[in-house]
């Protein structure tokens, strides 16, 4: 006799919460016993111990976020999230393509009206050398007419955002953006006119153009975000198979579903909605909703859950849950949750942002009283100090670090698999020195295999055995049958026949083999037993 045993399934990084599911006992119906008849007493049997338990699944926890400093409530677009229901996606991704196409636009068109404004500027001129060579008559108008572009088209997120931050009298990196952008363009438009002083238009532009690409970045890492939420929606099909009072069927959208309704479900379709099993056998997948790479069987009064996959059998669900109300859309409600939730890295950022901006303002009055008041310098000359205190003080690297932080990180975790819920959590993990799991099943690599062979007779070969099971197995569509016809070449088989729940089995060589289930042996009064 022999026994396969497939323990351990597979690593299921990146799945949403699953908080207490119910037990899934009896995986198990293929847990696949290889029985000999006629050779000598060789009931072998391949034991599939699916892991009997789903408590303990590691919490995943949302995903990444939108988070988006302050800055971001200054976006007009970025005000109404569609939300998703059941199926519906696509809105919150338009919305965030929409934004990165925004801001990419505005970057590069910036970044070339740049490139002339820095020739133009005279300071550059200086520290590379050039003199008067490039110097024209009317060059200071078109260094102006440039800027006064690059100020209002590319500066037009921040200005925007500066009058959404003062409504909402929350000064953050908009507010301080703004001004320094603001302060540059007026100062050094008045000097164009006729007022003594330097003009400051390549910092201007530099600012705008650094401050457009950091939000860039930062959009494109939210759109990877918003592609969670449009993976999640995808899980639940577009139609169920409605079962009218009249005993007929008729394919409507799941809109249409309501508590009560009685839909039939197909091998290989998508469970529509959340309910229970009133008629059929089948196994589902979840893994997709729960981690849990193990089908799970399903009989009359069991739950479903809206987005798993059904497998063999055909199976009449009465649903009780829609819409908001299902699971999947409270894992999406995670999500966008937060996506919404912002960081204790964008926190300090808004938070240096203040100061910043309050340092700015009251360090430019500051520098024009001490010059006016004490140095006894003219007005030009105050001002133009102010003026440069005023633009230093807004610091290129802070609008461009953050979201590169969030970026880099938010990519690296989706890549993993990993749904961020509670970015604070997220950023304490650097902490993290040890990691306990209580429940070994979940820490699987979702396939499954065969990993050892128990013998329980000495009248047939181990190999020969899994060659035996294998070929049977090879016109099964469960799961782990195919694990089991994976590791090993297989015979003809004839007379191949589905035991529901327990296995199957067939003619081999002139031998009957059944491959069953525990369940199959104790029904039958078939006693196995082994030392380990």
């Amino acid at each position: 006799m022999k026994h396969d045993k497939h323990e351990g399934h597979a690593e299921h990084e990146g799945h949403a919460e699953h908080e207490g599911h119910a037990e899934h006992e009896g995986h198990a119906e293929h847990e696949g016993h290889t029985e000999h008849e006629g050779h000598t007493e060789h009931e072998g049997h391949t034991e599939h111990e699916g892991h009997a338990e789903h408590e303990g699944h590691a919490e995943h926890e949302g995903h990444t976020e939108h988070e988006g400093h302050a800055e971001h409530e200054g976006h007009a677009e970025h005000e109404g999230h569609a939300e998703h229901e059941g199926h519906a996606g696509h809105d919150h991704k338009d919305h965030h393509a929409h934004m990165v196409a925004d801001f990419r636009k505005r970057f590069w068109i910036s970044l070339a009206a740049t490139i002339p404004i820095l020739i133009l500027s005279p300071l550059v001129q200086e520290f590379l050398g050039l003199g008067e060579a490039i110097r024209f008559p009317g060059d200071q108008y078109l260094l102006f007419a440039l800027s006064s572009f690059v100020f209002f088209y590319g500066g037009y997120p921040f200005l925007k955002g500066l009058f959404e931050e003062l409504r909402a009298v929350k000064p953050g990196m908009m507010t301080l953006i703004a001004i320094a952008i603001t302060t540059a363009y007026a100062y050094s438009s008045v000097v164009v006119f006729g007022l003594s002083g330097k003009v400051f238009f390549w910092e201007l532009a530099t600012l705008v153009d650094i401050m457009l690409l950091g939000h860039w970045i930062e959009m494109r890492s939210v759109m990877g975000a918003s592609r969670a939420l449009e993976a999640l929606a995808k899980l639940m099909p577009s139609e169920a198979h409605l079962l009218m009072p009249d005993g007929s069927m008729k394919d409507v959208p799941l809109e249409e579903l309501k508590a009560g309704d009685r839909v039939l479900v197909k091998p290989g379709e998508k469970i529509p909605a959340d309910g229970d099993v009133v008629d059929g056998r089948t196994s589902v997948n979840e893994s997709m909703l729960t981690g849990e790479s193990m089908p799970v069987t399903k009989t009359a009064g069991a739950k479903v859950i809206g987005g798993s996959i059904n497998g063999e059998g055909s199976i009449t669900v009465e649903i009780r849950k829609t819409g908001k109300d299902s699971f999947l859309s409270q894992v999406i409600d995670l999500v966008k949750e937060a996506q919404e939730s912002k960081s204790k890295t964008q926190d300090l950022a808004n938070k240096a942002a203040l100061w910043l901006t309050l340092i700015a303002l009251g360090g430019g009055g500051l520098t024009l009283f001490v010059w006016l008041a004490v140095m006894n310098k003219d007005f030009a000359f105050a001002l133009e100090r102010t003026v440069t205190v005023m633009v230093i003080t807004c610091p290129h690297a802070l609008g461009l670090a953050v979201p590169l932080v969030v970026a880099v990180s938010t990519a690296l975790s989706a890549q993993n698999g990993l749904l961020i819920r509670n970015r604070v959590a997220f950023e304490q993990a650097r902490k993290i020195q040890a990691i306990v799991f209580d429940k070994t099943g979940t820490l699987t690599e979702g396939r499954f295999g065969v990993t050892d062979t128990i013998i329980l007779s000495d009248g047939i070969e181990e190999r020969e055995l899994i060659k035996y099971a294998a070929s049977v197995e090879a016109h099964s569509e469960h799961p782990i049958a195919k694990a089991i016809v994976n590791s090993s070449e297989t015979y003809p088989v004839e007379g191949f026949t589905a035991i529901p729940g327990k296995g199957a089995e067939g003619r081999v060589n002139g031998r009957e083999v059944k491959v069953v289930s525990p369940g199959y042996l104790r029904e039958h009064d078939m006693s196995v037993t082994d030392r380990r």
